[in-house]
């Protein structure tokens, strides 16, 4: 059954992860669905049928040539901007960018937001994915691990899709933070023609060992768990506990220890329960992550986070060709990298040594780092500092 997130959790996520979002975007958003009869994946394995949702923010022009394509991170949906009610809370997740007058200027671009396979949030109302929750139709229950695998790159063909059957053969830019940064960069590699530029915010050419580490260290606590039953719980009682210490996991992995001080220095959760006094009594940053990962988990499929951690494990820009430099050659799209100065998840560094790269074969790339306290969410938190050069890199 389909939830929302219950208020005091609703709260609490909302001080953990979208604190300084401001709401820009004064249209309602409606979501769409898009279809296929039948995907081969990269291993070649078929799913029929596939879903993703998606939303616009815009007005497509005339010669379709005014295409911005926004992909989502990790955790996230298609909802990048606006809201879909007057009464919602919080807006989408990048809506300090995008709007009218903004950096991604919707009286200017037609900026599509989409779900992508196995998205997380299965929960979710406005969500639409196929994934491991989705019924197959050839047993009529749900897939779980027998879903077949999937990476970044299906994610990115699915919506190459969505994209051709809405008569878009260009794209201006694509862009997103942390995994829609990923999709950004292969959608460069994948479809060179059709993309004019790029911007992968907090992103990489392929995820190194360290954020490897971290990915499996997020699934391993749903592996644990002994509802989850080898992926087996659709209709039982599901491994809610390993997945809201996952989603704790991932809700710190994307901070920063400069974010917890600044937020929770070593205050108790509650001034009359002295974490000295008693094992059970906690610090407020404990209490405060316990409560995001709980909040987190109630709209989320414990199966789709752990094809998630595999997608991104495997991704690599370089699958599938000679090289890694032949990948790069094959980037013909002007590429603006964001990383964030205290990024613990994706450094910076990793940023930087792309930019070198694609420059060193010939390519154009520059990077704008972002400086916060936030970690890696300040690809998302605070991406509107980099307005000004999201604004200069449309006229390059």
């Amino acid at each position: 059954m389909k939830k929302r997130v219950p208020a005091v959790l609703f709260v609490v996520f909302s001080i953990i992860i979208y604190s300084t979002v401001s709401f820009a975007y004064d249209q309602l958003v409606v979501k769409k669905v898009f279809e296929l009869k039948e995907y081969v994946t990269l291993g070649g394995q078929k799913i029929s049928p596939v879903r993703i949702g998606y939303e616009t923010y815009g007005t497509l022009n005339a010669t379709k040539d005014n295409v911005i394509l926004i992909c989502h991170h990790f955790s996230g949906t298609s909802h990048a901007a606006g809201k879909y009610a007057t009464e919602e809370k919080l807006p989408g997740y990048w809506d300090a960018i995008i709007g009218p007058g903004k950096p991604v200027d919707t009286d200017k671009y037609f900026v599509i937001g989409t779900d992508t396979l196995c998205n997380l949030n299965t929960k979710d109302p406005t969500v639409t994915t196929t994934g491991p929750a989705s019924i197959n139709p050839a047993t009529g229950k749900p897939y779980g691990m027998f879903f077949p695998l999937i990476t970044i790159r299906d994610m990115v063909r699915v919506q190459y899709e969505l994209v051709k059957s809405l008569g878009i053969q260009k794209v201006r830019c694509v862009s997103g933070p942390s995994m829609g940064g990923l999709q950004s960069l292969e959608w460069a590699v994948t479809y060179p023609e059709m993309i004019e530029k790029a911007i992968p915010v907090i992103a990489a050419p392929k995820n190194n060992a360290w954020t490897l580490a971290l990915l499996n260290l997020w699934a391993s606590p749903i592996l644990m768990d002994p509802k989850w039953s080898n992926g087996d719980y659709y209709g039982k009682a599901e491994p809610m506990d390993g997945l809201a210490l996952s989603l704790k996991l991932i809700t710190l992995n994307a901070r920063s220890p400069w974010w917890a001080d600044a937020a929770f220095d070593r205050k108790p959760a509650d001034p009359a329960k002295d974490p000295y006094t008693a094992m059970g009594n906690k610090f407020l940053v404990e209490d405060a992550l316990d409560k995001a990962g709980l909040a987190r988990a109630s709209l989320a499929d414990a199966n789709s986070l752990l094809y998630l951690a595999k997608a991104n494990i495997l991704y690599d820009i370089g699958y599938g060709y000679s090289s890694y430099e032949e990948a790069l050659k094959r980037i013909k799209a002007k590429v603006l990298m964001i990383p964030c100065n205290t990024d613990i998840l994706i450094y910076p560094h990793n940023a930087k040594e792309f930019v070198e790269a694609l420059n060193k074969v010939g390519g154009k790339a520059s990077l704008f780092e972002i400086q916060t306290k936030e970690g890696h969410i300040g690809g998302i938190t605070e991406i509107a500092k980099a307005g000004e050069r999201i604004r200069a890199f449309w006229a390059e």
